[in-house]
């Protein structure tokens, strides 16, 4: 149980009429039990017992119901345990000053546990207001430049072609409808991006499982990131004769969309990225790597958090791409997993259980 989930099952309030049920029906419990036991250790423990039960109480129900039972428990031990029992008249004067201590103990307890339940709750509203107010700074800051930097330069490549027109070169004009496309395509993702994310976190993704070749899926990702991958060394390693798997196509083009894209971003140019493929036992294996730098120990951890960026990361990505990717495939009842390469470079392994056709050259149902 994740510290979430224990803070709601224990500060989770039931409705008034069951709060008031649970604490008649604990007063009640304990004084059945005292009354079995009373012979053996006495209205004084059974006091204890009572008082255990209204702390208890006062944990988890709102002030009037433990209140209540505070007040419940004190006239029901009178009258069943103070000698003279079942009387409200109480013999000593000891036993009176023992009735009213405990009244007075049982009330302030509850007011005091009362206290404590809302200082907490007026803890966690601010923390949650600050956590709040973090994600906001941090999506704002990543958005604003993300979606800043390809708008301001179609915005400048368009205003060149139409203003400069009979000015530019045939070259200069392919170069500055190449901007504009490449540009174009950065928009497009990081809009994809924050649209698949509310969609896995609204809950509304489907998965939507047709028979797919993985070899086209691959390559087709390669061609639309083929801008991007110009400047490396792309090596795709796949049987000849390899099973069409039932899996989502557009889902995981996107997860390698992002996992090629990421090793592009965070490897030196004229590195290598390699792609291979496999299928272990009903079990298709993807990986990605790379002979970059790897990642450091200390944040491998945390690549897979929402908005998360390796310090000193090359400007580009709102550090959703490897978010989206593991939820994509968890969607699909996989794992994506990371780890750095024994010499240097980092390997993301993605193994998807799938329904596989006995060869590849079988045609989509």
């Amino acid at each position: 149980m994740d510290e979430r989930t224990l803070r709601v099952y224990l500060f989770h309030q039931p409705s008034k009429k069951v709060q008031y049920a649970l604490s008649i029906l604990a007063i009640a419990v304990v004084i059945g039990i005292g009354m079995l036991l009373h012979d053996w250790i006495g209205y004084q423990v059974v006091a204890l017992m009572l008082l255990l039960a209204v702390s208890m109480l006062a944990i988890f129900l709102d002030i009037v119901p433990v209140l209540i039972a505070a007040l419940l428990s004190a006239v029901l031990w009178n009258f069943l345990f103070i000698p003279p029992r079942f009387t409200f008249a109480v013999g000593s004067a000891e036993d009176r000053l023992l009735l009213l201590m405990y009244f007075v103990i049982a009330l302030i307890n509850a007011v005091l546990t009362y206290k404590i339940k809302q200082v907490q709750k007026e803890v966690r509203r601010k923390e949650a207001k600050a956590n709040a107010v973090k994600f906001y700074n941090t999506l704002f800051n990543s958005l604003s430049h993300e979606l800043r930097t390809p708008i301001t330069t179609i915005i400048g490549a368009t205003d060149n072609l139409i203003s400069l027109e009979k000015k530019l070169s045939p070259q200069d004009q392919r170069t500055l409808i190449n901007e504009i496309s490449i540009a174009g395509l950065r928009l497009n993702q990081q809009v994809e991006n924050l649209l698949n994310m509310s969609r896995l976190e609204s809950g509304f993704l489907r998965v939507k499982r047709d028979w797919c070749d993985i070899k086209e899926i691959i390559y087709k990702t390669i061609h639309v990131l083929e801008s991007v991958l110009l400047k490396y060394k792309v090596a795709v390693f796949i049987p000849e004769h390899f099973p069409l798997f039932k899996i989502d196509f557009g889902l995981m083009e996107h997860v390698l969309y992002n996992l090629i894209n990421n090793a592009a971003i965070h490897t030196p140019e004229n590195s290598a990225i390699t792609i291979e493929a496999a299928c272990e036992d009903n079990v298709l294996v993807i990986t990605v790597a790379d002979d970059g730098p790897g990642f450091p120990a200390a944040e491998i951890h945390k690549v897979f958090d929402k908005f998360y960026r390796l310090q000193g990361a090359r400007p580009g990505g709102t550090g959703l791409g490897l978010s989206i990717a593991r939820g994509f495939v968890e969607a699909h009842g996989g794992s994506l997993t990371l780890e750095n390469l024994p010499v240097h470079g980092a390997k993301f392994s993605i193994r998807l259980p799938a329904e596989t056709s006995p060869s590849s050259n079988l045609k989509n149902e």
